[in-house]
């Protein structure tokens, strides 16, 4: 069994992340590709993009949620994703499970005691099938026909058990708003896709491989929130590999495995990038010592920077200036690298009417 070393598993995962080339195809593709981005706020998914697609604008992406081809959802590790919108058909129904576990929590039990999930989940549907409802609507409207339970925790029961998506403006560059006003709709009706009647975990696995191997069974359920997925991988038709300290990888019969020489520009990720947290084991992307810096923060939810393949900091965009924060000292060579890719990446974040402008030298601070 070959055994891959840690900077071969950077470079194979940065190349079927698109991150050692930007590559040309379509937008649409690249998200297929992906599976799901995350997109807890709305910029970052746009941000991601644009550091794996050549000339990618974000009228680009913005096009494809009015045209409903992608779509914004509850998906992987039950948090906020988008997908394209026949992924969203099979996906969302595959870790329903761990969507539907959010009803457990505490902050809900008190208040659905008593109350039958199916009725709640039929009603929520029915209500938001009659026109597209924003989440506080739809809790109003809940709370009229359960009374004496809390409209806005029952609409967002609905949301865990139905499979729900945020249209537009929800998800758009620039889209923070309240979260109360959330407009909701059902993800066939709004897409035309029909949701799979069951889940399809042997096509998540073959697909997250795709996107993040070769990977253990432990990343491919890091990844996606699931457990007990040992079974599904071992009956696939795969390859396996073995990291230097033994770890059992697995991967598609043809995927290509990188050179551990190639070359890696620096790239700037956005919080909680597909390659930052696709994996049980990140140390393929990031060192120990570096995810325990910024995990006091918000987990991986920080924007990073990558040198040579790995994360060597964080950035941020605030008071109109991209600042760049290395974890260690760069050298000269790789801080003009940096800044290189920081110029247009300064007239990305900037806004659309700034897109195809260059951050002056102002406008980039190194703290």
């Amino acid at each position: 069994m070959r055994v891959l070393s840690l900077r071969t598993l950077n470079r194979t995962l940065l190349e079927r992340q698109f991150l050692l080339e930007r590559t040309p195809l379509p937008v649409i593709d690249v998200v297929r590709h992906l599976v799901a981005m995350q997109a807890q706020e709305p910029n970052w998914p746009y941000v991601g993009l644009w550091t794996r697609v050549k000339g990618f604008a974000h009228g680009e992406l913005t096009g494809l949620f009015q045209d409903r081809g992608v779509v914004r959802g509850t998906m992987v590790r039950r948090t906020q994703h988008l997908a394209a919108a026949e992924d969203f058909g099979w996906l969302r129904p595959s870790v329903q499970p761990v969507v539907r576990a959010a009803v457990n929590q505490s902050y809900f039990a008190p208040h659905l005691e008593g109350l039958d999930l199916d009725e709640l989940a039929s009603a929520g549907r029915e209500l938001i099938r009659s026109g597209e409802l924003t989440r506080s609507e739809l809790g109003r409207l809940l709370e009229e026909r359960f009374p004496g339970r809390p409209g806005a925790r029952l609409a967002l029961v609905v949301e865990s058990l139905e499979s729900v998506v945020y249209p537009p403006p929800n998800g758009v560059w620039g889209a923070w708003g309240n979260r109360t006003s959330t407009p909701l709709a059902l993800a066939d009706e709004w897409t035309g896709v029909p949701m799979a009647a069951r889940a399809d975990l042997r096509t998540l696995v073959l697909r997250y491989l795709a996107s993040f191997g070769p990977a253990g069974v432990m990343d491919v359920q890091a990844w996606s929130g699931l457990t007990r997925l040992r079974e599904v991988v071992e009956s696939l038709p795969l390859r396996t590999f073995r990291t230097v300290d033994g770890k059992v990888l697995y991967d598609l019969p043809d995927a290509p495995i990188a050179d551990s020489g190639a070359p890696a520009p620096v790239r700037f990720l956005p919080a909680f990038d597909n390659a930052a947290l696709g994996h049980k084991d990140r140390t393929r992307l990031i060192s120990d010592a570096d995810r325990r810096r910024i995990a006091p923060v918000a987990a991986l939810g920080v924007p990073l920077f990558l040198v040579d393949g790995f994360v060597r900091g964080s950035w941020s965009f605030k008071d109109g200036a991209l600042r760049i924060t290395p974890f260690r000292p760069l050298s000269g060579a790789e801080e003009e690298a940096v800044r290189a890719e920081a110029r247009p990446l300064f007239g990305f974040v900037a806004g659309p009417e700034a897109e195809a402008g260059q951050g002056a030298p102002e406008d980039i601070a190194f703290a």
